[in-house]
């Protein structure tokens, strides 16, 4: 069992504490570790929250544990929803356009994590909330670790700006770190069901980017992100990850993720503000233009990666029409 070694902020002022999480949780399959995350979830320190469990179609005992838990917290605090059944992201996004789910925040949740207890104090202190109006989302790094628990590692550490010239080459953090205030939680909702979705962290990353909002992103882990062979997307931290990035770069899965989040931001291109909306048309068409053109446009796209070996990757990619 991993320990938690993360110092707790100080209490919540009192206009903060009253703020309501609505708490997006999808789950398959996932029995072997949803009792210790739903523990995590219950020893939060912010104690205003509803849970919102969207099952996908669990053929394990995990709607048993769901149920057990709902018993114990009661139904107006765990509530159990079927899922599409069309895969994880349009599950999490079932929720997002779900409009009996009323909240302050929203914040995504895995089924096998395990949260640190401030994890929705932290965020909710540094969420930006200058402007209500404006979209905003918090995201971190995660602490890595093995099925047993056992602490493996961390997430990359990125410094560089979090931007829509980032986001169109790269997500920067994990749903599962993810709060959103009401207006990043519209802008996702506006996102048609039928729209190619690679992942709900990185269409959430270029929504809320490209179409003016703010984006948050904490150097300190505020979860344990296990590691284990059912992941669906891996951490990408070892050098063994990365190569195995390479290699799908090469294969043209980027290429293909690309061309699904691009079909994904159309459904909401009126929205994107100027500077992202250049930028996007550059990206578009230096995909598929001769190679020193593509090069020169997308230098004056301005996208970028986090890493020196991402933005190697991407010099890469794009010289050899991977992107």
């Amino acid at each position: 069992m991993s320990s938690t070694n993360v110092s707790q902020p100080s209490a919540l002022p009192a206009g903060e504490a009253g703020l309501h999480v609505a708490i997006l949780l999808t789950t398959y399959n996932g029995a072997r570790f949803l009792d210790e995350q739903l523990s995590s979830i219950a020893q939060q320190t912010h104690r205003q929250w509803t849970l919102y469990i969207s099952d996908d179609g669990s053929s394990d005992s995990t709607l048993a544990i769901i149920k057990r838990f709902q018993q114990r917290l009661g139904s107006d605090r765990v509530r159990l929803l079927q899922g599409p059944r069309i895969g994880f992201a349009q599950n999490f996004l079932s929720l997002v356009r779900n409009p009996e789910i009323e909240a302050d925040f929203f914040s995504f949740c895995d089924q096998d994590d395990v949260w640190f207890p401030d994890k929705l104090q932290r965020a909710i202190t540094r969420i930006p909330r200058a402007d209500e109006e404006r979209p905003a989302v918090y995201c971190s790094r995660t602490r890595l670790i093995d099925e047993a628990g056992n602490v493996i590692g961390h997430s990359p550490l990125f410094a560089r700006t979090p931007s829509f010239h980032n986001a169109l080459v790269q997500s920067l953090a994990g749903a599962n770190t993810m709060m959103l205030n009401k207006a990043a939680r519209a802008l996702l909702a506006r996102v048609p069901s039928t729209a190619p979705v690679v992942s709900h962290d990185w269409l959430c990353y270029l929504l809320v980017s490209g179409c003016g909002g703010q984006v948050f992103y904490d150097a300190e882990p505020t979860l344990d992100y296990r590691q284990h062979g059912g992941n669906l997307i891996g951490s990408n931290n070892s050098m063994r990850d990365r190569l195995t990035r390479v290699r799908m770069m090469f294969g043209g899965t980027f290429r293909e993720w690309t061309q699904k989040n691009l079909a994904a931001l159309r459904t909401c291109a009126g929205l994107l503000d100027d500077r992202s909306r250049v930028a996007l048309a550059r990206f578009e068409t230096a995909r598929d233009a001769n190679l020193l053109r593509r090069l020169y446009l997308l230098k004056k796209a301005g996208v970028y990666r986090q890493t020196g070996f991402g933005t190697v990757g991407l010099i890469i990619a794009a010289s050899i029409r991977r992107i």
